[in-house]
């Protein structure tokens, strides 16, 4: 499968119709639910009439971003017709209306094939669970992809879709990009609209987008969030280079090969003319700024599952934490975001860009986390994954870039992340990156593409 920029250039010429993409895409929905089961819920009939839709849109001289390009978009963001489950058991009811980034998607031209898999309410950094299984990792199936946006990056680098909406709350879309050698954009907080929710667990989570490609990632932000993001060649730059995650009470082990690897991306950026510097950011007491808001949006979506009871133990668990660190407590952390902004903001008066890796080890094997305490859950994820969740209490942007494999073939990635509305800088930069590295030719043994962009 061909990327989302090539797919739409190919529609508008004709070289290839919708129909004949979105089928494509259906098989392969198919040929890997077995193998990888990327998708929750699959809009088979409705996506091939829309498909058909588009194609008489195009013959009729209709140009749109998106026109008749098949996408997917993960299982927390409502498609009319379709249950919103977030990972959870039980039968919730089919949704009458499109959440909003769903409608851009739509007003865009798109074709939306399904909705992929998400973890239990996307807590965790691996899409597992008793209401729809195991998704696996296309680079290695005896791994994970991630989580909580798992579905949706296993289907972009499977070659399923070429570009799926994620969602990001606490490295959520970075996480599984990292781990699936893929760019994954968690834009500014508000970019892209969370309706009909006004906001995602008390304003830590935001939509974002996977993509095999920069220009690709580029192409559907910019559509989810209305405005054009252009990816340009930046001008030299400062960055500072962290290896050391905020505090959280945890202990840290950064693995070697992902050290190398941000290590290596370091290096390349520096060959490519910016100034990198080693330089540890100030984070202060961003945990506490963060737990009490994530413990408070689980207890908020708990709320509205049709069975409370078929809940995973460790969500329950959150749920009673939400309700201890609620009222007070929850106020206290909302309003410690404004001075951490100032304390942290004070490297980017100095830097331009801050670099880290993004998870402290290659992806974790499949059921990892199965028969943890809550506690356990928090420690073992935290110590795969201590990089991102800092971003999303600030809400600042944050890019996944490829980073390289392991000597044994698994993806790893490295962040670069930004203060308020970076987003250009941040993929003009990973723009500048992909052009060295050329990560978009490297595929997942047995999911090389029937097409090859040129």
């Amino acid at each position: 499968m061909t990327g989302l920029v090539e797919q739409v250039r190919l529609v508008a010429e004709g070289a290839v119709s919708s129909r004949e993409l979105t089928e494509a895409a259906l098989r392969r929905i198919e040929g890997t639910r077995d193998a990888l089961n990327a998708f929750r819920w699959v809009r088979a009939e409705e996506a091939l009439r829309e498909a058909d839709a588009a194609d008489r849109l195009r013959a009729a001289g209709e140009r749109r971003a998106l026109l008749g390009v098949p996408v997917a978009v993960k299982d927390d963001m409502d498609v009319a017709g379709l249950p919103t489950a977030f990972g959870c058991r039980g039968e919730f009811p089919a949704k009458e209306a499109d959440g909003a980034a769903v409608r851009r998607l739509r007003a865009a031209g798109a074709v939306i094939v399904g909705k992929t898999n998400t973890p239990e309410l996307g807590q965790w950094p691996m899409t597992e669970g008793p209401g729809f299984g195991v998704t696996r990792n296309p680079w290695d199936p005896g791994r994970t992809p991630g989580g909580s946006s798992g579905g949706s990056a296993a289907a972009v680098a499977a070659g399923i879709v070429a570009g799926a909406l994620g969602s990001d709350g606490a490295g959520s879309v970075r996480i599984p990009a990292a781990w699936t050698h893929l760019v994954g954009v968690k834009p500014q907080r508000g970019r892209v609209p969370t309706w009909p929710e006004r906001e995602v667990f008390n304003g830590l989570t935001c939509h974002g987008v996977l993509a095999r490609s920069v220009a690709d990632a580029a192409l559907l932000l910019g559509v989810a969030a209305a405005e054009p993001f252009g990816v340009r060649k930046p001008r030299r730059l400062r960055i500072a280079l962290s290896l050391r995650p905020a505090y959280a009470a945890v202990r840290h082990r950064l693995e070697p090969a992902a050290r190398a690897a941000v290590e290596r991306t370091a290096a390349c950026l520096a060959e490519l003319g910016h100034e990198v510097v080693a330089e540890e950011p100030r984070y202060g007491l961003v945990g506490p700024a963060f737990v009490p808001r994530a413990m408070g949006g689980v207890r908020e979506l708990a709320r509205r599952v049709p069975d409370p009871g078929l809940l995973d133990p460790r969500t329950r668990q959150n749920v009673r934490g939400g309700t201890l660190l609620g009222g007070p407590v929850l106020r206290l952390a909302r309003a410690a975001e404004r001075p951490l902004r100032a304390r942290l903001g004070e490297l980017f008066g100095r830097y331009d860009v801050l670099l880290t890796p993004t998870t402290a080890a290659p992806p974790l094997p499949v059921g990892a986390l199965d028969g943890l305490s809550a506690r356990e859950t928090d420690s073992a994820m935290i110590t795969a994954c201590p990089y991102t969740w800092p971003w999303n209490v600030l809400g600042w942007p944050a890019v996944n870039v490829p980073a390289g494999l392991t000597a044994g073939g698994l993806p790893l990635g490295a962040q670069l992340l930004g203060p308020a509305g970076s987003e250009a800088l941040l993929l003009s930069l990973a723009g500048q990156l992909e052009a060295e590295e050329r990560w978009f030719e490297r595929w997942p043994t047995g999911h090389e593409p029937a097409l090859s962009a040129g």
